[in-house]
C-alpha cells in the first residue's frame, strides 16, 4: 500500500538531536517530501523510445514494474534492460511486441520463452563487464527503476539484496526512480545511494521476491560428494546457480573454516554459516567477511544479511574482478554446465540454439580461481539429461551451442561418477578421462566416436561392462613417513602415463612380487590391462602424492581372483625412496580389506627368496603366514579365516 510523505519511508528527526546535526542534514530532509510521488505519477517520466533499467533479481521493484506495465501499451519503442527477472512480467507478452522490447543480460524463467520466440533479446556478456556499459556511455540509461531501503540519518539508502549492476545503472541514469521499501534489508559494504542522487521516491511496502531452493535429486547429491573431496579446509568458495551447484554447497558440512567471495549469496551459504562451516577466518582477502553482490533466496537469508557485520555487499565490478578474486588463496569456483565435449569445451548457457541462461559470472570466477594460489575451478554437471536419454558428455557440442568456457580454460570436471583435472592434458588424455566420467551406458558409443575422431588409440579399452564402476569408497588418505600423506585409491583408466612412469622409476635389479618382476617394458597395451579392470575379480590400488591431474604414483598393489578356489594372487611394489615407511604394509592391508569385503578367502603371492622385505610385509597383516619353496620361488599364502594367535608365526613355517 502506498503511504504519503509522512509514512514509513519518511525519516523522522531523532529526539535530542543537536542543532548542528539538524543543520547538517537539513538539505536532504527538506528535499525529501518534494521527491515523494505515487508510482503512477513517477512512471510518467518514462517516454516513448526510452531505455528503462529495472533492478535485478529478487531486488526487483515490483510496484514500479506494475506501474510501468500499466502504461507500456500507450508507449512505443520502449527498451527494458535488466540482469534477470524472477517475477512474471507481462511486457514480454505478444501484446507488447511493438511497444516494449526486453534486453536481458541473463535469461531466467520469466524471460526464457520470450527470448526463445524472438520477442526479447539476450546479450552474452561477462557479468564483470556490464557496469562499464553504463560508465562508458555505450548503453545509456534514460530511467532507472530501483528498490532501496529507507534512508539513514545521513540520507543514504541501501541497495539491499541487489547491489550487482544496479549501482552502476543508477549512477549513470538520467532519471532515478526509487521504490523505498521498509522490507528491504540494509546491507553493509559499498552498497549505498544518497537521496540527492534519487530523482523520484515512491514509498511502498511489499514483500521482496524470494527464490525457492532448486530441487536436488540423488545425482546432484552424488556430484556434491565428489566436489567435497576437492575442497580443502580454509578454502574460499563461490557456487553458481542451479541444483548441482547448490548441492555442492550442502555437501561441505564436514569442512572447516571456509570463506565466501561470491557474486550471488543463497541459502546454501547460510546453511553452512549456521553449522559453523563458514567462518571466513582463514581468508586472505576481507578476513572474517562474506563478500557478495546480490542475494537470491528466502526471507531468512535477507534477514541474515540485514545490518550484519559479517556480510559486505559490493558492486559486480568489484566482486567479479578476477584480479580481486584471485587474492583469495585456495579460491574455489563451482560452475554448472549443460554439456562438455571430449576436447573439454563447456556449454553452459544454451541448449543448441535456444538460450537457456547466460554467461553470467562463471568465467569471471573461473579466471579468478585459476590465478588464485592453490585455487581450483570446477565445472559440475550430471552425466545425463534428467530422463537419462542423452549424455551430457558428448563427442562435440550440439549445433548452435555456445562455448562459455573454452577447452584451454577448463580445469576440473565433475559428474556423479567422479572428477578429473583436464588442465595441461592432451586431447587424447581429456577424451579418455571424460568418457570415464560419462554414464556407463554411453561410454562405448563415446569411445567409438573418439576413435573415429582420432582422439584415442584404435585399441583403446574401457573397464569391462557397465557394472565396472569406480569404487571411490576405497579412497583413503594415510600419513606415511614424516609429515606426508599418501592417498591410496583404486586405479583409474587415466593413470596410464603415471603408472608407466612408476614402473620406469623402479630399479630393474631389484626383485618384486612375481608379476611386477616379470615386467621390463611397459607399452600402452600392457598398461591397459592393469588399469581397465572390473574392480570385482581384479583390483589395483595405487598410492599417490600430489593434486589430481599432477599425481605421482609411489606404490601399486593388485590382486586377481581365481574363482575356482576363491583365492587371489596378489603383488605389490613401492618406489625405493618410499620403502621402510609403512607404505607397503598399509597398501597390502588395504587390499586385504577390499578382498574380505568381496568374500575372497585369502591371498597367494610368489616372491623371490632375495626379496625378504616383501615377504616380511605379509606378517603385518595379522594372519597366519604359510610359506613353501618351489623351483626357487617362495609361495606365500594367507587365509582370512586364520588370524594369527600371536604377533607373528615363524617366517620359516610352511604348510
Amino acid at each position: 500500500m502506498e503511504s504519503n510523505s509522512t509514512g514509513a519511508g519518511q525519516p523522522k528527526k531523532s529526539e535530542g538531536s543537536s542543532r548542528v546535526d539538524q543543520t547538517k542534514y537539513a538539505d536532504w530532509r527538506l528535499e525529501y517530501p518534494d521527491k515523494v510521488k505515487s508510482a503512477e505519477k513517477a512512471i510518467k517520466l518514462v517516454r516513448r523510445g526510452h531505455r528503462v533499467f529495472i533492478g535485478s533479481g529478487c531486488g526487483e521493484p515490483q510496484h514500479l514494474v506494475r506501474a510501468l506495465e500499466s502504461v507500456a501499451i500507450e508507449l512505443a519503442d520502449l527498451e527494458v534492460l535488466h540482469l534477470l527477472s524472477l517475477g512474471r512480467t507481462s511486457y514480454t507478452d505478444e501484446t507488447f511486441r511493438d511497444k516494449v522490447r526486453l534486453k536481458s543480460l541473463y535469461v531466467a524463467s520469466g524471460s526464457r520463452q520470450a527470448v526463445t520466440e524472438g520477442r526479447a533479446d539476450y546479450t552474452p556478456i561477462y557479468l564483470f563487464d556490464v557496469p562499464n556499459l553504463f560508465h562508458s556511455g555505450q548503453t545509456p540509461v534514460d530511467v532507472a527503476l530501483i528498490q532501496v531501503s529507507p534512508p539513514d540519518e545521513h540520507g543514504y539508502c541501501s541497495f539491499g539484496i541487489a547491489v550487482d549492476i544496479v549501482k552502476a545503472a543508477a549512477a549513470n541514469a538520467n532519471v532515478v526512480i526509487a521504490q523505498v521499501n521498509p522490507r528491504m534489508p540494509r546491507v553493509l559494504g559499498d552498497s549505498y545511494i544518497h537521496l540527492r542522487d534519487v530523482d523520484v521516491i515512491v514509498e511502498h511496502e511489499e514483500e521482496l521476491l524470494e527464490m525457492e531452493p532448486p530441487l536436488m535429486n540423488e545425482t546432484a547429491h552424488q556430484i556434491g560428494k565428489q566436489v567435497a573431496k576437492l575442497i580443502e579446509d580454509g578454502s574460499t568458495i563461490r557456487a553458481g546457480v542451479g541444483s548441482v551447484s547448490n548441492a555442492a554447497l550442502y555437501s561441505l558440512e564436514g569442512k572447516k573454516d571456509l570463506g565466501v567471495h561470491t557474486d550471488m549469496l543463497t541459502d546454501g551459504y547460510l546453511h553452512l554459516v549456521e553449522r559453523g562451516v563458514i567462518t571466513n577466518t582463514r581468508k586472505t582477502l576481507h578476513p572474517k567477511k562474506i563478500i557478495a553482490s546480490f542475494c537470491m533466496g528466502s526471507r531468512k537469508l535477507y534477514d541474515f544479511a540485514h545490518n550484519n557485520p559479517m556480510v559486505e555487499f559490493h558492486p559486480i565490478e568489484y566482486t567479479n574482478d578476477f584480479s580481486v578474486i584471485s587474492k583469495n588463496e585456495k579460491m574455489v569456483s563451482i560452475n554448472s554446465a549443460l554439456q562438455v565435449d571430449l576436447s573439454g569445451q563447456v556449454c553452459a548457457d544454451s541448449m543448441g540454439y535456444s538460450i537457456y541462461s547466460g554467461v553470467g559470472g562463471s568465467v569471471d570466477f573461473i579466471r579468478g580461481a585459476t590465478f588464485s594460489k592453490q585455487g581450483k575451478s570446477l565445472i559440475v554437471l550430471p552425466s545425463t539429461t534428467l530422463d537419462e536419454r542423452e549424455s551430457r558428455i558428448v563427442p562435440h557440442l550440439s549445433e548452435g551451442a555456445g562455448v562459455v568456457n573454452t577447452r584451454g580454460g577448463v580445469h576440473y570436471v565433475v559428474t556423479e561418477f567422479g572428477a578429473v583435472n583436464l588442465h595441461g592434458k592432451t586431447v587424447r588424455e581429456r577424451a579418455l578421462a571424460l568418457i570415464n566420467l560419462a554414464h556407463p551406458k554411453f561410454r562405448e558409443e563415446l569411445l567409438a566416436a573418439a576413435k573415429r575422431l582420432r582422439y584415442l588409440y584404435e585399441d583403446q579399452l574401457l573397464p569391462p561392462g557397465e557394472s565396472a564402476q569406480y569404487p571411490d569408497e576405497w579412497e583413503v588418505s594415510q600419513p606415511c613417513g614424516e609429515n606426508e600423506r599418501v592417498l591410496f585409491r583404486p586405479v583409474k583408466p587415466t593413470d596410464e602415463r603415471s603408472l608407466q612412469e612408476f614402473f620406469h622409476a623402479l630399479p630393474h635389479h631389484v626383485s618384486y612380487v612375481r608379476f611386477i618382476s616379470a615386467m621390463r617394458v611397459f607399452p600402452q597395451r600392457n598398461l591397459q590391462a592393469l588399469i581397465n579392470i572390473d574392480y570385482e575379480k581384479e583390483m589395483s590400488v595405487v598410492g599417490v602424492l600430489g593434486d589430481m591431474g599432477a599425481e605421482t604414483i609411489i606404490a601399486l598393489g593388485r590382486y586377481v581372483l581365481d574363482e575356482e578356489n576363491n583365492m587371489a594372487e596378489v603383488d605389490f611394489a613401492v618406489r625405493q625412496e618410499w620403502q621402510e615407511k609403512g607404505v607397503a604394509s598399509y597398501l597390502l592391508n588395504h587390499l586385504v580389506q577390499i578382498a574380505r569385503s568381496k568374500h575372497i578367502a585369502g591371498f597367494i603371492a610368489y616372491v623371490d627368496p632375495s626379496n625378504q622385505g616383501a615377504a616380511a610385509v605379509f606378517h603385518n597383516t595379522g594372519y597366519v603366514v604359510h610359506r613353501s619353496l618351489s623351483k626357487g620361488i617362495h609361495r606365500i599364502t594367507i587365509y582370512f579365516g586364520q588370524p594369527a594367535q600371536q604377533c607373528f608365526t615363524d617366517p620359516a613355517e610352511s604348510s
